[in-house]
């Protein structure tokens, strides 16, 4: 990922009273109502580190309500570009850093650490926010000699959480691909993502934008508790539903599956997305780096502690041994026995059902470069 320089600067949405400054304690936070995680452990890199913990005195239950803090970053680039090979894009856009949905599993919480926060409760209370978003993409695509190629937005933290309603950073990104005739593949777990169709159904005419919405699950019960802040499976459906009523191609991901838990839902996850109008389909096996693990077994065992050793001895077969295996070709699907069952479940399911007969590409042809940015002209 391409480093960036930036100056916060504190900033706080929504009601005023409802914020506050400051990281969660470290430790053991059972009192976080609403959110994902149930630790907040200190950040790898960090020469540091503090643990809260319950000393007879009912100090534990004096810990304050978590609340959802907001900084700015005036960011030097917006698009990071990568080369792995087992991905279908070669550049992202991530409007924001953390997530406030709080999904217990993201595989994108480590990345917390790298700003000296705890991939735990900080990845979801301590956000970052990029302003300068729209102002830098336009600068990035007038550069002389610049490809287009599809920018998939929502593969890192997910661009529609809920302090988008107040910043409008992913509809200003939009804005400017439009303009420029740029493709765009978006992912989010959000409805919010409705809000945007005066944009992006223009653009998929032209043959321009992609929407995929993640589906875990469609227990309302277990979404909740494991993805606390995002949309309700069905209000995922209904976005399913509003994007293709309005001519944007939709995609449902099965994502992550997790094994012993949701894992029998992949059919009726399809089924119920094609009903809603989605196409085609993708799934991802649940992942577990670094920092997630401890924080996944912890959700386990505070929520479905009779499902523990089942669900993680399940992991580990599909990961060679491991909570989780990194390298490319593996990293997305597991290996061994029951994952070629649960990828045979699912190209069935699809054939049978009907989705993904026939994909959607995007098109780069229509890309017109904004004359923008401090863009030198040419003289003759």
């Amino acid at each position: 990922m391409r480093a960036s320089h930036h100056t916060p600067v504190s900033h706080q949405t929504g009601d005023p009273a409802a914020h506050e400054a400051g990281s969660a304690p470290t430790g053991d936070i059972r009192g976080a109502k609403g959110r994902g995680a149930g630790l907040n452990m200190a950040g790898r890199f960090e020469r540091e580190s503090s643990e809260a913990f319950d000393d007879g005195w009912g100090t534990l239950d004096e810990i304050p309500v978590l609340r959802t803090h907001v900084q700015e970053e005036r960011a030097r680039t917006i698009i990071t570009r990568n080369d792995s090979p087992d991905i279908s894009f070669d550049r992202s856009i991530n409007p924001y850093r953390g997530c406030e949905h709080g999904c217990v599993y993201c595989f994108a919480r480590p990345s917390h650490a790298y700003a000296g926060l705890s991939p735990g409760l900080d990845f979801e209370t301590r956000l970052t926010v990029k302003p300068n978003a729209a102002e830098l993409l336009e600068r990035e695509l007038s550069k002389p000699g610049y490809k287009p190629r599809t920018i998939a937005i929502g593969t890192n933290t997910d661009p529609y959480q809920p302090i988008e309603r107040d910043r409008g950073v992913m509809r200003d990104i939009l804005t400017v691909l439009d303009r420029c005739n740029h493709p765009v593949g978006i992912v989010t777990k959000s409805a919010l993502v409705l809000r945007d169709l005066d944009i992006l159904a223009p653009m998929a005419e032209r043959g321009l934008a992609k929407v995929a919405l993640s589906i875990t699950t469609l227990d309302r019960k277990l979404a909740r508790t494991m993805e606390p802040r995002a949309a309700t499976p069905s209000r995922r459906l209904a976005a399913l539903k509003g994007l293709s009523e309005a001519g944007v191609p939709a995609t449902v991901m099965v994502a992550p599956v997790i094994p012993a838990l949701t894992d029998h839902e992949i059919e009726r996850i399809l089924e119920a997305a094609f009903e809603h109008g989605a196409r085609e389909a993708g799934y991802i096996l649940l992942r577990l780096p670094i920092e997630v693990s401890p924080l996944f077994r912890d959700w386990l065992l505070r929520h479905r502690p009779d499902s523990y050793r089942h669900v993680m001895n399940l992991v580990r077969s599909m990961r060679g041994g491991k909570d989780y295996d990194a390298q490319w070709g593996k990293r997305m699907r597991g290996e061994g026995p029951y994952a070629k069952q649960l990828a045979q479940r699912f190209s069935l399911a699809c054939k049978r059902i009907g989705l993904n007969s026939r994909r959607r590409s995007l098109t780069a042809d229509l890309f017109n470069p904004p004359q923008a940015g401090g863009v030198q002209l040419k003289l003759f």
